[in-house]
């Protein structure tokens, strides 16, 4: 998906594209993408470091005292909105330093960043491949999204019960003309659900992607009148939507580093001992990879989602597993994040907890066989299966003691995400639900 420009090759594209809009984009601590949009004539200072915005004025950022802050092209990002009919636009991802020329700590994509690096110091690059999920839901008269789906067809239904099939196909289309290569597109098992999975690519390039194919999922969504959701769970009784994560490590000369032929599972020691700390920080970086208090709702028994932390070979209800494929194929697949993370801080803290293992030779437990749907508390206290976290503040609560993955995420950060998430948790709890309602109104 990027090509790599030199400034001088951006700006004879831009003018060759006869480009009138560019658009800086960046990501805020909590996930959402921000934009600073400039004209053509702009470009040659944004592309000099030179654009400046106002950091207090982003949620989690900074105060008002220290504010200036520099957007910093990445140009192997650049590509041209297709969607536009009239002006043409393109957008560049940037990432956020601060006035004395410094990476700012509160930019989540120079969190993952100094991740990678720590990774490639050890002699690893992390590749990953997202399986995202969303729903597609009506919207009323006024434009406002509703709960009704526009369809009831099930897992890889096709038309005419699949009627979010053509939004779906336009998303593909689109994607492909932004450079991703989609290598699945289906009906997902609840009514008005769907997914579009995307090549692996490593680990700084998929989060791009992840916040892009966010972007142009939503906007295609509104083109066929239709109201595109990343939340986990929208509604009750129904599967709620994840964001598996696949994921390997390549050493720095492209050989997978999961991969042993001579193991009885074709797993290298490095794979045991990555999952190893997958296993022990998975309480811990929950509150990354699942950030909000309804993602919880979807990590309950019943609905595909795991609650347990274990791993396995065959079966796919426990929190980790590993697809059949060897070779160059070799890969974990994480199953609980889910699409409203921030991309950035949740593969930080995954690789984080990953080398943590390798570091310090952390093995698994051994795999289960059985499902763990079936476990009982008493077969999961003798094998040593712990749960993930019920709620957003057992999350961060785990989060608050592990000090590897709040060294992935950095000071800054750590403490403006769990500020916001504990703000959200108390804001949910003092709300009086429906479902009080029916259950003590008339009762007391």
């Amino acid at each position: 998906m990027s090509c790599n420009y030199s400034k001088e090759e951006l700006l004879k594209k831009a003018k060759e594209l006869e480009l009138e809009f560019i658009h800086l984009q960046f990501t805020d601590i909590l996930g959402v993408m921000k934009n600073v949009s400039i004209t053509i004539e702009q470009l040659e200072k944004a592309l000099n470091n030179e654009i400046m915005f106002d950091g207090s004025s982003i949620d989690g950022f900074v105060r008002i005292e220290e504010s200036d802050m520099y957007l910093r092209p990445d140009l192997s990002t650049f590509v041209v909105f297709p969607w536009t009919n009239h002006a043409k636009e393109a957008r560049i991802i940037c990432d956020i330093y601060k006035s004395d020329g410094t990476p700012f700590e509160g930019c989540p994509r120079n969190t993952l960043k100094k991740v990678l690096k720590e990774a490639h110091d050890m002699g690893y690059i992390m590749n990953v491949g997202p399986e995202c999920e969303f729903f597609l839901f009506h919207t009323d008269e006024r434009g406002e999204p509703s709960l009704e789906t526009h369809d009831n067809a099930g897992y890889f239904d096709l038309a005419p019960v699949d009627l979010g099939g053509n939004a779906r196909k336009d998303m593909t289309i689109t994607l492909k003309q932004m450079g991703f290569e989609i290598e699945a597109s289906h009906h997902e098992v609840a009514p008005g659900q769907h997914e579009i999975d995307f090549k692996y690519e490593d680990a700084l390039t998929t989060a791009d992607n992840i916040m892009t194919f966010k972007m142009a999922v939503r906007i295609i969504a509104q083109r066929h009148g239709l109201h595109a959701t990343f939340m986990p769970k929208p509604k009750f009784g129904i599967n709620g939507s994840g964001m598996h994560i696949n994921m390997s490590l390549a050493t720095l000369d492209g050989k997978n580093a999961f991969y042993d032929e001579k193991d009885p599972t074709q797993l290298s020691k490095t794979a045991y001992y990555y999952l190893g700390g997958i296993i022990k920080h998975a309480r811990s970086f929950a509150a990354l990879t699942n950030p909000t208090v309804n993602s919880y709702k979807r990590l309950v028994p019943g609905y595909e989602a795991p609650v347990l932390i274990a791993w396995s070979a065959s079966n796919r209800s426990p929190l980790v597993r590993i697809p059949a494929k060897r070779g160059n194929s070799t890969r974990i697949e994480l199953r609980n994040p889910d699409p409203s993370a921030n991309p950035y801080l949740a593969l930080a803290a995954i690789l984080k907890a990953g080398l943590d293992g390798i570091k310090n030779k952390i093995d698994p437990p051994a795999p289960v066989i059985s499902n763990v749907y079936h476990m009982d508390d008493v077969e999961m206290k003798e094998k040593g299966i712990k749960s993930l976290p019920a709620t957003l503040y057992e999350a961060v609560s785990e989060l608050s003691k592990d000090e590897v993955i709040k060294d992935a995420i950095g000071k800054h950060i750590y403490e403006k995400f769990t500020d916001a998430a504990l703000y959200e948790w108390y804001e949910y709890s003092k709300f009086v639900s429906q479902w009080e309602l029916d259950r003590y109104l008339r009762k007391f």
